[in-house]
C-alpha cells in the first residue's frame, strides 16, 4: 500500500481544481463542505458547478503553471489525460500535494470515500483498485453507525477531562463509556438533539458507583454474517468472555482483540467446566467490576441454561442485559432447505431436547408423535434410537422424512436424510453439533436446498446435501 491514511486541516487553505465536469464537481463539494478556499480553472462548468460557483473562485481559462502559485493541494479532473498529465507532473515538481483524478497510482492524495457522523468521519479507501466496493462498504457502515453518535461525540469531548479526573484508571473509563454509550435514557437525548440533557444525565452517572455487568450474547448457529449488530457490539466492548463450544472461530475473531478469552466448553457428553463453576466465574468477573460477555451459541434462552445464570447474577445483584441469537432450529434449517412450517405439511414446530430430564421423565411422545407438525430436536444424536423406538410405539408413520443438520450454517455444513425407520443409523454417520429434524417438511430439502457446501452422495435410503 503506498498511500498514508491521513486527516488533514483543509480549511481556510487554498486548493485548486483544474476541470468543470463532473468529476471535477464531486471534488469541489468535498472541498467547500470542509472549509478550503477553492480556485476552479476551466472554460465551461457543469450545472452542479454553476449551482455552486458563489462559494469558490472561478478563473475561465485554460490550466496554465502560474495557477499553481500559492496553492496548497491541487486536483487534476479534466477530461483530457494531457492536460491532467501536465496538472500531476508540474504540482508533483512544486511539491505539492496532487490529486489526478481517476489515476490513483500517480496521485499523491486520494479522495476517501467518506461517512460521517460530524464530528466523526469514518474515511476508507480500496486504492482505486476497486471504487464499487468503496461504495458498497460505505453503504454498509452508514447503515450501521448510529445517526447521533455525533451528537455522542460532541458530549463525550465536553465530558473528557472530567471523566478522567473522576475514573483514574483507563479500564475504569472505557466500562463508563461502554456501559452508558447504549442506555436508552441517552439515546433519547441525543436523538432529540438536547446535548445539555445528555451530558447533565451523564454527569450523574459518573457520580454512581462503577459496578460490572454481565451481557449474555447469543451467538447464532455457526455463521458470523448472521450474529446481530447488538451482538458484535457487545463483543467489541467486553472485557472478559466466557463462551461455549459450539461458538465459531470466525465468531471468536470479531472479540475485542484486548479482551480475556476463557472457554467454558459444553458439549453433549464433554462437560469442560461444571455449571456451577461457570456461574462462580461470572461472579467473581462481575464482582471485579469488569465487563463480562457469556457468549452461547444460538440463543442463550433456547435449551442454554441462560436464565439459570442470570438467576445466579440476579440474587447476587448483578446487572445484567440479553442479547437474543438467532437459534439453531431457525438458522441451520433455513440453511438446509427445511421450513419448519408449511401449509400441506405442517401447521406447527416443536423444538425439545434429547437430554432426559434429571427426574428421568420422558416427554410426552404421544404428543410429539402428532402428524402435520415439525419435531426439532435439540442434542438428540446420542438418543437417535431411543426417539425413534418411542416416536414409532406411539403411532409415527416409521416412513415420516427426517433429516440431521450438522454444523449447520457453516462451511462445514452436512445434512444427513432418511426415514424415520432409519434415525438410529443415520445418526452414526453424524457428527455433534447436530439438529434432528423430524417431519413431512425434512423432505422439502431435496428441491429447496441452497446452501450445499458438501458433494451429494448417497448411502442406502439416506442421502447427503
Amino acid at each position: 500500500m503506498e498511500h498514508l491514511p491521513l486527516f488533514i486541516k483543509i480549511k481556510h487553505r487554498p486548493c485548486l481544481v483544474v476541470g468543470g465536469g463532473a468529476v471535477a464537481a464531486r471534488k469541489v463539494r468535498v472541498l467547500l463542505a470542509r472549509g478550503a478556499r477553492v480556485t476552479v480553472v476551466a472554460p465551461e462548468l457543469s450545472p452542479e458547478l454553476q449551482r455552486l460557483q458563489a462559494e469558490f473562485v472561478w478563473q475561465n481559462d485554460v490550466f496554465s503553471e502560474s495557477y499553481l502559485d500559492d496553492q496548497f493541494l491541487v486536483v487534476a479532473a479534466t477530461d483530457n489525460t494531457e492536460v491532467n498529465a501536465r496538472v500531476y507532473q508540474l504540482a508533483n515538481l512544486r511539491g505539492l500535494l496532487v490529486n489526478k483524478a481517476d489515476d490513483s497510482k500517480r496521485s499523491a492524495v486520494i479522495f476517501p470515500s467518506i461517512v460521517e457522523r460530524l464530528p466523526i468521519q469514518v474515511a476508507f479507501s480500496t486504492g482505486g483498485d476497486a471504487p464499487w466496493l468503496a461504495r458498497l462498504l460505505r453503504a454498509r457502515l452508514d447503515a450501521l453507525l448510529p445517526k447521533h453518535w455525533g451528537q455522542l461525540s460532541q458530549v463525550a469531548g465536553k465530558l473528557r477531562q472530567k471523566v478522567k479526573r473522576t475514573l483514574d484508571s483507563g479500564d475504569a473509563r472505557r466500562r463508563f463509556w461502554a456501559r452508558t454509550q447504549d442506555d436508552t435514557t441517552l439515546h433519547a437525548f441525543l436523538k432529540q438533539g438536547n446535548l445539555a440533557g445528555a451530558e447533565l444525565w451523564l454527569q450523574q452517572e459518573l457520580e454512581k458507583p462503577q459496578s460490572g455487568e454481565v451481557i449474555l450474547v447469543g451467538a447464532g448457529p455457526g455463521d458470523p454474517d448472521l450474529l446481530t449488530i447488538k451482538a458484535l457490539n457487545e463483543l467489541q466492548k467486553a472485557e472478559v468472555v466466557l463462551f461455549d463450544q459450539l461458538v465459531s472461530e470466525e465468531i471468536l475473531a470479531l472479540i475485542r482483540p484486548e479482551a480475556e478469552l476463557i472457554s467454558v466448553g459444553k458439549k453433549a457428553g464433554h462437560h469442560s467446566v461444571p455449571q456451577d463453576q461457570i456461574n462462580q466465574l461470572l461472579l467473581e468477573q462481575a464482582q471485579a467490576g469488569k465487563r463480562v460477555v457469556r457468549l452461547k451459541g444460538g440463543d442463550p434462552f433456547m435449551f442454554g441454561r441462560g436464565a439459570e445464570e442470570l438467576q445466579i447474577l440476579k440474587a447476587a445483584g448483578i446487572r445484567y442485559q440479553v442479547v437474543p441469537g438467532i437459534t439453531a432450529a431457525a438458522g441451520a434449517t433455513a440453511y438446509a432447505g427445511i421450513p419448519l412450517t408449511h401449509r400441506d405439511h405442517a401447521q406447527s414446530a416443536v423444538f425439545i431436547t434429547g437430554h432426559t430430564k434429571k427426574d428421568g421423565k420422558e416427554p410426552d411422545w404421544a404428543s410429539l408423535a402428532r402428524g402435520r407438525q415439525t419435531l426439532v430436536i435439540y442434542m438428540g444424536l446420542m438418543r437417535s434410537a431411543h426417539i425413534q423406538q418411542r416416536l414409532v410405539e406411539h403411532g409415527l408413520d416409521e416412513a415420516t422424512p427426517v433429516a440431521l443438520i450438522e454444523r449447520g450454517t457453516t462451511a462445514r455444513q452436512r445434512v444427513v436424510r432418511g426415514e424415520l425407520r432409519e434415525l438410529g443409523v443415520l445418526a452414526e454417520q453424524v457428527e455433534s453439533p447436530a439438529l434432528m429434524v423430524i417431519g413431512e417438511v425434512a423432505a422439502l430439502a431435496d428441491s429447496l436446498a441452497w446452501f450445499n457446501s458438501q458433494p451429494e452422495t448417497e448411502i442406502g435410503q439416506a442421502q447427503y446435501a
